[in-house]
């Protein structure tokens, strides 16, 4: 059944810094999209790996590839700082160059191999810490991480990502116009944009019983892939198993580019859907996805 169409896909060549839309991607098991989260920044006075739940200046930040990603590839990036200068990850001055823009000392990093223990090593938090990314009050309760893959919950017990990768949790991630829509409406006065919730697909939505190229987002609302979970969704040439809903943190409110700081967007997800939106996938099948590819359910 056709659920709706590719409107927008997404790739972020650095984690929490931003990234670019494309209009076609490879899309593989292992890695999702090749080059996502390719790259990652270290805080090197803390000894961890780092985004900006913690480092929230890195959304100021753009990075985009400087020739296109293969497979599991990691291929040199440019970085755009905030006042316009660009700097390259091969060039020798690019950590002192960071670490003198985010005020802290920090290195830059491709996607190193699982067995560097140490480099993935996530440090020991505490419950003030884990509030503060978070983005929750003294008295919030913390999100379920329902429907988390047992590997991968094992892995971020004492790893910052899954080891071998730079993601939070799965390669891959999905959310509706309809959910985009619902959230606006919740929040009329707040600038509700695709780039803040740093998905890899978007999809314009097309609600069950209505007609091909019907559009859902008006009446209703809603997040159609909350119901997705479980089940199996076609992308374009990629079919995928539609895993878990993703909770969110404080980095959906943070600034960047043109968008403001809005603390709204978290609470309001937060009361209305327990800090879940959009949902994580994981490819069966390798194959391509490009911009107006219809999304079936299987």
């Amino acid at each position: 059944m056709r659920v709706g169409v590719v409107s927008e896909l997404w790739r972020y060549p650095v984690k929490s810094m931003r990234g670019d839309r494309i209009t076609e991607t490879a899309v593989t098991e292992s890695w999702g999209l090749p080059g996502d989260r390719g790259w990652v920044v270290r805080d090197e006075e803390a000894g961890e790996i780092r985004s900006a739940k913690k480092l929230a200046d890195l959304l100021r930040f753009h990075a985009r590839y400087l020739e296109e990603p293969l497979a599991d590839a990691t291929p040199p990036v440019e970085i755009e700082f905030p006042d316009g200068s660009t700097v390259r990850s091969d060039d020798d001055r690019v950590h002192e160059l960071l670490s003198a823009a985010l005020g802290r000392r920090v290195s830059l990093h491709p996607r190193r191999p699982a067995d560097d223990h140490e480099h993935y090593r996530r440090l020991a938090v505490d419950e003030a810490d884990l509030r503060s990314q978070l983005g929750l009050g003294p008295d919030d309760p913390f999100p379920e991480f329902t429907g988390m893959p047992a590997d991968v919950l094992a892995e971020l017990e004492d790893y910052a990502s899954p080891r071998g990768t730079y993601f939070d949790a799965l390669p891959l991630s999905l959310l509706t116009s309809t959910a985009l829509r619902s959230l606006q409406s919740a929040l009329p006065d707040s600038v509700i944009d695709p780039r803040r919730f740093r998905k890899n697909i978007i999809v314009q939505h097309e609600s069950e019983g209505s007609g091909a190229g019907a559009d859902a987002d008006a009446p209703g609302g809603g997040h159609p892939e909350f119901d997705w979970v479980g089940r199996r969704l076609a992308v374009g040439e990629v079919e995928c198993e539609v895993v878990m809903r993703i909770s969110r943190c404080r980095m959906v409110t943070l600034p960047q580019a043109d968008l403001p700081h809005d603390r709204g967007i978290l609470r309001s997800l937060a009361r209305e859907n327990g800090s879940k939106f959009g949902v994580y996938l994981r490819a069966l099948t390798p194959g391509t996805i490009r911009e107006g590819d219809e999304v079936q359910l299987v």
